[in-house]
């Protein structure tokens, strides 16, 4: 049987047993969750920027927004909240729209 170690989407483990196959799980500490939340973030951000197709790159970047809302709610937080700093942010200092590449500052 191969060993994952490995955070996981919550219905995994029914979607397993559907083929018949059995599995083994546990219930992470908050403290471990958290860990293993940001391990699952670099790896989807990794797998996004292996993409090489528009339709990869989405199915990637929904993975990684699926864990920004989990992130986000173990912080305390709502992703209204997130979204309210993040257009906060925008119209203080603008997004990444433009293309702007900053390339050197003088004195």
């Amino acid at each position: 049987m191969p060993t994952y170690n490995k955070l996981v989407r919550d219905k995994i483990p029914q979607i397993i047993a559907a083929t018949g196959k059995s599995y083994t799980t546990d219930i992470l500490s908050e403290e471990k969750y958290i860990k293993e939340l940001k391990a699952k973030l670099s790896e989807e951000l990794n797998e996004y920027l292996q993409t090489n197709e528009d339709n990869e790159a989405l199915e990637e970047l929904a993975d990684v927004l699926e864990l920004i809302h989990s992130l986000t709610k173990v912080h305390g937080s709502s992703i209204e909240q997130l979204e309210k700093i993040r257009e906060e942010k925008a119209q203080q200092r603008g997004g990444f729209n433009e293309r702007v590449y900053l390339k050197e500052v003088e004195g």
